[in-house]
């Protein structure tokens, strides 16, 4: 029973961590449109926003769970 967590504990921390670069990658490329944007707008701001939330709870999700990424 004991390796089977420790089995289910390895595989969702290894399927946190993808998702994280998944959202860190996503969020990059939210932040270079923004930046090549010449004019005002309001939904690719809120975009990037979405973004930069979306990768920081799993930043602290994986914080409380402590998974150090490599």
């Amino acid at each position: 029973m004991f390796f089977r967590k420790q089995k289910l504990r390895k595989e969702y921390d290894d399927k946190l961590v993808q998702l994280m670069r998944h959202t860190k990658e996503e969020w990059q490329r939210t932040q270079n449109i923004e930046s090549l944007m010449v004019d005002y707008d309001l939904n690719i701001i809120a975009q990037r926003k979405i973004a930069e939330s979306k990768h920081f709870y799993l930043f602290k999700e994986a914080r409380i769970r402590k998974i150090l990424i490599k």
